[in-house]
């Protein structure tokens, strides 16, 4: 079950992190939208000789869906494209997560016919853990 902490959603996931990272790519992909950047940030610690358990961000969204959005609340740019970490925890358990619809539009005021543009995020998620 998701649980959400300041504004943060976190769904467990059986896969590696590897494994996570492609399956939620493919999720995005096959729903059109765009993949902006994956951010590898355990494998460019690594580059700098440093340890961290695995960890990517992929940042992806649609300019369609998240322009109208950024023009009703400017602030938002700092959250958009849409965010989602994989990562791996202390114990070696594998998460997936991402910041709340309600969360982002309570902290840059989205109008409320808007929010819709900004809610997908949990259905891939929950799609790509499946």
């Amino acid at each position: 079950m998701p649980a959400n902490e300041h504004g943060l959603i976190h769904v467990a996931s059986r896969w590696a992190v590897a494994e996570m990272l492609t399956k939620l790519l493919a999720v995005v992909e096959a729903r059109g939208l765009k993949v902006f950047a994956v951010v590898d940030h355990s494998g460019e610690a690594e580059k700098a000789g440093l340890k961290m358990r695995p960890t990517q961000l992929v940042i992806f969204g649609s300019p369609k869906g998240g322009t109208p959005v950024m023009v009703a609340a400017p602030t938002i740019a700092i959250d958009l494209p849409l965010k989602v970490l994989v990562w791996e925890d202390a114990d070696g358990k594998v998460w997936v997560t991402y910041n709340s619809p309600e969360y982002l539009q309570q902290r840059h005021s989205v109008p409320a016919e808007l929010v819709k543009n900004i809610s997908a995020v949990g259905g891939l998620v929950e799609k790509a853990v499946e």
